[in-house]
């Protein structure tokens, strides 16, 4: 939005991903429900190690974020 700070962007633009993250998660959620679907160990590890993977990248960018400035 036109004259909104970098920290107010942040709020605005972090709030709405990270809720469709949350209802990402509650839709996975639902294939838990033993009458409607059948999976095994496997495919849960599968399922979590790649979960797992992009939450870490996803810290590692906030732990090491640095401005991308370009100086010759």
């Amino acid at each position: 939005m036109k004259g909104e700070t970098k920290a107010q962007r942040f709020r605005r633009v972090a709030e709405k991903r990270v809720q469709r993250v949350l209802d990402s998660i509650r839709s996975l959620r639902q294939c838990s429900n033993r009458r409607m679907y059948e999976w095994n160990d496997d495919q849960l590890q599968k399922i979590w190690s790649a979960i797992d993977r992009e939450m870490e990248r996803c810290r590692a960018g906030f732990e090491h974020a640095k401005p991308d400035e370009f100086t010759l």
